[in-house]
Order: C-alpha cells, then structure tokens, then sequence
C-alpha cells in the first residue's frame, strides 16, 4: 500500500513537471526569451498562506539555518526542475524489488 501511495506521488509530481515544462516553454517561445516559474513563485500563486507557515514553521522547529540558503535557493529553481528529478525519485522507491538472478547456478 505504501509503495502504490509513492508511486502514485510521484507520478503526480511527474505530472506537474511535465506541465510546468510545457507552460515554461510557451513563455518562452511567446517572449522569445527563456522564461521560467520558480518553485517558490508558483507555491505562493497557490497558497501563500502555507508557504508562510512552512517558513515559520521550518525556522521555529527544524533550523533557522536550512531556510534561508538551502530552501530559498530551491524556491528559485524553476518548478519542473525540482518537481521532476523528485517525481522520478519517488516512483524508483515505489518500484517493487525483484528478486537477483544468479547468472551462475550453484
């Protein structure tokens, strides 16, 4: 059950990569300059509340330390650079694990 739940997430986060690549192409191709939607722009877009409280939330709990450079830096990432190596990721954790075949019976 829980590999279906990882594949599936990561399917989805596949999905929006996918997406995002197409509406960051047509931007650009419309602009006739690279064009891209950061990560964090595209959360805030989305829920600016969350996006919010996840700072607070990350700086109160975790570490002041990992929001500042390591989460903003991703923030400014475009959104299917960081939604599709992480879709991929997911769906390679799903995956079921199959037994090793010996090439050399003993």
């Amino acid at each position: 059950m829980i590999r279906f739940v990882v594949r599936l997430l990561g399917l989805w986060l596949l999905a929006v990569a996918l997406v995002m690549l197409v509406v960051d192409g047509t931007k650009t191709i419309a602009a006739a300059q690279w064009m891209a939607t950061p990560l964090g722009q595209l959360w805030f877009d989305f829920a600016p509340e969350s996006l919010n409280t996840a700072q607070a939330a990350i700086q109160r709990h975790v570490a002041p330390v990992l929001w500042d450079p390591v989460i903003q830096t991703v923030l400014t990432w475009p959104a299917w650079a960081v939604a599709g190596p992480l879709g991929f990721l997911l769906m390679w954790l799903g995956e079921r694990r199959r037994a090793r075949r010996r090439l050399h019976p003993a």
